[in-house]
């Protein structure tokens, strides 16, 4: 079996689409191929390149050309549709629990958005804190709990804030940040890369003085690239 056949494969399997997460997970656990090579997951990042057979989704995700008819419509295409829209913010939003799952966080995504779909999955079942800790004052963490994406370190400590940051507002975000500047958490935005200026505006305002140089602004390119190198060094890692 080729190379490209098993990429081929693994999406088949997984209904059209991967993640390159995915793949990089899935590819070694197959018997019938020799990658004969040091570099694999750059052979599959190039592999997903190849327009005879791929196409891109979204950043990071990829699918089978062949299969585009069933892949549903909330998952293949960028859209102003609410529900599409509402998929697409979830999608980053998986992206990031998967990431903070990989790196030993414990991760919670509020509650109106654990039926959501990351893929073919509710976000509900990624997310391992079912429920946001009291970590702090009531009025403080009824404040976290509508937080997009929560990292929680080993003492239930809350390690980083993610606001994704798809249609709304960015200055709901900022305040947000702002209203929770006492603790000792890193402060994100994730949005897409045209929207930087416009966050770079809102961050100008004097009210976010204090909290500037604590927030940084993560487009979806490189909240993806994170999520597949991650995966990849935790392949290597089990290989020690």
């Amino acid at each position: 079996m080729k190379q490209y056949e098993v990429v081929i494969e693994i999406m088949k399997a997984n209904g059209g689409f991967a993640t390159l997460g995915h793949l990089y997970s899935e590819v070694f656990k197959l018997s019938r191929i020799e990658w004969k090579t040091k570099t694999p997951f750059a052979s599959i990042r190039r592999i997903v390149q190849d327009q005879r057979f791929f196409f891109k989704i979204r950043p990071g995700l990829w699918a089978l050309k062949e299969l585009r008819h069933r892949i549903p419509p909330h998952i293949q295409f960028e859209a102003k549709e609410p529900r599409i829209k509402d998929y697409s913010h979830s999608y980053y939003q998986g992206l990031l629990v998967e990431l903070g799952n990989l790196r030993d966080f414990q991760t919670y995504v509020p509650n109106q958005d654990k039926n959501k779909k990351y893929l073919n999955k509710p976000l509900s079942e990624l997310a391992t804190v079912p429920s946001i800790y009291s970590f702090s004052y009531d009025y403080l963490v009824k404040r976290a709990q509508t937080i997009d994406v929560v990292w929680f370190n080993e003492r239930k400590m809350p390690d980083s804030f993610f606001e994704i940051e798809h249609s709304t507002d960015i200055q709901n975000s900022l305040l947000k940040f702002l209203e929770l500047q006492d603790f000792n958490v890193n402060f994100r935005i994730v949005a897409d890369s045209k929207r930087k200026r416009e966050y770079q505006s809102k961050l100008d305002y004097s009210a976010f003085r204090l909290i500037s140089q604590r927030i940084k602004f993560i487009d979806y390119e490189t909240i993806s690239e994170l999520h597949s190198k991650s995966v990849e060094l935790n392949l290597l890692q089990h290989q020690i």
